[in-house]
């Protein structure tokens, strides 16, 4: 058993769950470092502990419940326990669809990869998580979905477009209420976190996109609450925003 945090991270290869690997490791966490391309995933926690962390690479497709259940064994093989869940793995932001037309095909997909697939990770994870004395989930939302927003996203500012996207996120952020009300007494706190728009691509800085490394921060914030920390919210930059 590790004296040191062991934290998963869904959807880590590259982007903001890549530099929540590399932020959960600078605090001293043990990270797994999950995507469906294993081999990715290896280089990528490579480059993570040529400066000093410690990051395991496990491949994991959130889609499929045998992976799912296979990257579980491995982390209770492993350590027998795990301390953090990042639900990253998402995407589809689908600015070229709107609401009146879109594929419910492209729908059913992007719920898929934007709730089902954190909702299955949660379940097949959630009893090492009871295995610790300070578990953490995050599920990393967005903006999009919420009813209300400050920076000029949300499902009433921006119209029709990207449906499925903005849907799907206003799932996640739900499902985060239904799992921290259900397992109130367990222990575990359990967040959703807006990043922010992130230069995950070449040139977003120069669009206003905000650096990589704030929006990951939000999300370790999360997922390294005290104890006493607030649960069943939704968050950017350790502040509570409306949803």
């Amino acid at each position: 058993m590790s004296e040191q945090p062991i934290a998963l991270v869904t959807g880590a290869n590259r982007g903001l769950g890549f530099e929540v690997c590399r932020q959960l490791a600078a605090k001293g966490y043990t990270v797994f470092l999950s995507g469906r391309d294993l081999a990715k995933a290896e280089a990528s926690a490579t480059e993570i502990n040529k400066n000093g962390g410690t990051v395991f690479a496990v491949a994991l497709d959130t889609g499929g419940d045998v992976s799912v259940k296979e990257a579980a064994n491995a982390i209770l093989e492993k350590f027998g326990r795990l301390d953090v869940l990042v639900n990253n793995a998402g995407g589809n932001f689908d600015t070229h669809n709107l609401t009146t037309t879109v594929s419910m095909e492209y729908v059913r997909e992007t719920l898929e990869m934007n709730l089902m697939g954190a909702w299955r990770v949660t379940q097949a994870m959630l009893p090492l998580l009871l295995k610790s004395a300070h578990a953490r989930i995050v599920n990393v939302s967005s903006g999009a979905g919420a009813f209300e927003s400050p920076i000029g996203f949300g499902l009433q500012k921006m119209g029709g477009v990207a449906p499925a996207y903005s849907v799907s996120k206003t799932a996640l952020t739900a499902l985060t209420v239904k799992l921290a009300t259900e397992l109130k007494d367990s222990g575990i706190l359990i967040n959703a976190v807006c990043p922010g728009w992130t230069a995950t691509y070449p040139g977003g800085e120069a669009q206003g996109a905000r650096p990589v490394a704030d929006g990951a921060a939000s999300i370790v914030w999360a997922a390294t609450l005290p104890d006493d920390g607030p649960s069943g919210g939704f968050f950017r930059d350790g502040q509570r925003i409306p949803w």
